[in-house]
């Protein structure tokens, strides 16, 4: 099974158009949060519709820029895995949507407890003897995924902390555009793209176990 992680998309249609040869061969995508850029439903549909010549089966979280409509919207489609699971294949995506408490006020931010909370929601969903991959627009604390470009790292400890304990074959994260990067927590590798209009998805593939996974340029054919 070969997965696709497009993050921090922010309603770029054309970016998607550009990466369609590359998510060919895929046979899941992950919407990892920032569908939109502030929008609501209809332009969460218009990335959802964007991808819909594609085979591949879609899970979604909504990320801090997304309003409520973006939410229900992906739960009326059946794709919203924000702090629930969803089988394919015989593995098992457990999804977080939004974000810390920014300083920007954007809509959609929880507390690390909230954090905590949607987590734990989502792996009682997850059946225990299936191999599990995270699916979290916010990045877990302390990785080259959650730096800005200052220096200081803005990831959550809640979903570092889950990482830690439940250790699944890879977490899709985002959020913060400039830390495109892979870097590792226990065995969990942990890849931020940046966001699809830079040009990049994350990917990884899958048959039982974790094979392969990494960031592509979207003119890469994964």
């Amino acid at each position: 099974m070969k997965i696709a992680g497009l993050t921090d998309i922010h309603g770029n249609t054309a970016a998607i158009e550009k990466a369609r040869t590359a998510l060919e061969a895929v046979d899941v995508i992950l919407l990892v949060g920032d569908i939109t850029n502030f929008g609501r439903e209809e332009d969460t549909e218009r990335v959802v519709i964007a991808l819909s010549n594609n085979s591949a089966k879609l899970l979604a979280v909504s990320g801090n820029c997304d309003y409520k409509e973006v939410d229900e919207y992906l739960s009326k489609t059946g794709i919203n895995i924000h702090a629930s699971c969803a089988v394919i294949n015989e593995v098992a995506f457990v999804g977080l949507g939004g974000s810390l408490i920014t300083p920007f006020g954007t809509p959609n931010e929880y507390s690390e407890e909230e954090i905590r909370y949607a987590l734990q929601q989502g792996i009682d969903q997850a059946p225990k003897d299936l191999p599990l991959i995270l699916v979290s627009h916010q990045p877990p604390y302390q990785t080259a995924c959650d730096r800005l470009s200052s220096g200081g790292y803005v990831g959550s400890k809640a979903v570092r902390g889950f990482i830690e304990k439940y250790q699944p074959m890879a977490c899709f994260t985002g959020h913060i555009h400039e830390a495109r990067a892979i870097d590792q927590i226990g065995g969990t590798p942990v890849m931020n793209p940046g966001r699809l209009g830079q040009g990049y998805f994350s990917f990884a593939s899958v048959e039982g176990a974790l094979l392969d996974y990494g960031i592509k340029s979207i003119n890469e054919i994964l």
